[in-house]
Formats: structure tokens, C-alpha cells, sequence
């Protein structure tokens, strides 16, 4: 469980390479990456911004598929200093650090999580990655430790499976 008053969370903030996907990916033979992501986290992605919690990708990468699958409306790609894409990324919804949570799995995320106030980690994060997260999943990235994050924050804001919202894509 995340030692954290989750209640105050009103974002979820995600890195893609090694967190909604593996850390291994496919090239495809014209250079583009080819990446995996975990069915259950992108249900539990959607389902928490249907249910008004803001959520973003920051990744260093640029591939267009994470746009179209993902489905959600702050997908800021190609980040080489994942900082400044998360400080305006708090001044577009008026946000504090408290009131976000992050998760990340190597060293371009380190600075974000140092600010941020509940900064988590999938199950093979790099040890320093790990050394600064509140919690560190048991699900490695790429296979269900987004969806472990976000079923606990909606579970403590009583919004889990609240509603006919819950059900549906």
C-alpha cells in the first residue's frame, strides 16, 4: 500500500519507456520503436480521467502510437528535462506538488521525483529511482504497475468503481 494520504492526490503523471512499457522495445525495421502496454493500465488511465482526476504522460520519447493509444489529454512526448514539462504541466491545472503523484523508472525522472509528493516506482526501477519513491510497486513496468497506482488512489478517494463510468471504455 502507498504510505501517502492519497486523498489528496488530483494527478497521476506517468513516464512511458519502463513504466507503461517494458524496458525492452521492438525496432521496427523503418527505425520507429514499437512498444508494449499493459491493457489494464490503459483501462485505469481512462477510467481516471473520467473521473476527474488529471492525468499526463511525460516521456523522452516520440512516437506517435503513445498518443493515439493512450487516449489522454496531456501526453507531452519528446521531454529532455522532464522538469520543466511537469512545472507547467502544475501551472496549467493550478496544482501543488502534494497533489500529484508521479511515477518513474530511471534517471531522467529523478528530478520531477525529488518535487513531486508521492513520487513511485515500478518493481525494477533503477536503485536510485527506488530510493526516492514513497512506494515501490510489485509489478514490474510495462506489466500492471500503472493500474496498481491508480486502483489505489481511486480506491481511497471512493471513486473505484463508483459509478456506471467504471464500465464501459
Amino acid at each position: 500500500m502507498i504510505n501517502y494520504d492519497l486523498k489528496k492526490i488530483k494527478a497521476l503523471v506517468f513516464d512511458v519507456d519502463g513504466v507503461l512499457s517494458a524496458e525492452t522495445i521492438i525496432l521496427h525495421p523503418d527505425g520507429e520503436p514499437m512498444r508494449s502496454v499493459n491493457i489494464k493500465d490503459g483501462y485505469a488511465l481512462q477510467l481516471a480521467v473520467r473521473m476527474g482526476l488529471h492525468v499526463a504522460i511525460i516521456t523522452g520519447g516520440r512516437t506517435v502510437s503513445v498518443r493515439k493509444r493512450l487516449g489522454i489529454p496531456d501526453v507531452n512526448m519528446g521531454c529532455a528535462v522532464k522538469i520543466r514539462t511537469y512545472e507547467e504541466f502544475l501551472e496549467k491545472y493550478k496544482l501543488k506538488d502534494e497533489e500529484v503523484l508521479y511515477m518513474g523508472d530511471d534517471i531522467p525522472d529523478y528530478e520531477v521525483m525529488q518535487r513531486c509528493g508521492c513520487p513511485c516506482a515500478p518493481a525494477d526501477a533503477v536503485p536510485e529511482i527506488k530510493s526516492l519513491s514513497v512506494y515501490i510497486s510489485h509489478l514490474r513496468g510495462g506489466y500492471g504497475c500503472g493500474r496498481d497506482v491508480i486502483e489505489q488512489v481511486m480506491k481511497a478517494q471512493g471513486k473505484w468503481l463508483k459509478d456506471e463510468r467504471a464500465f464501459g471504455w
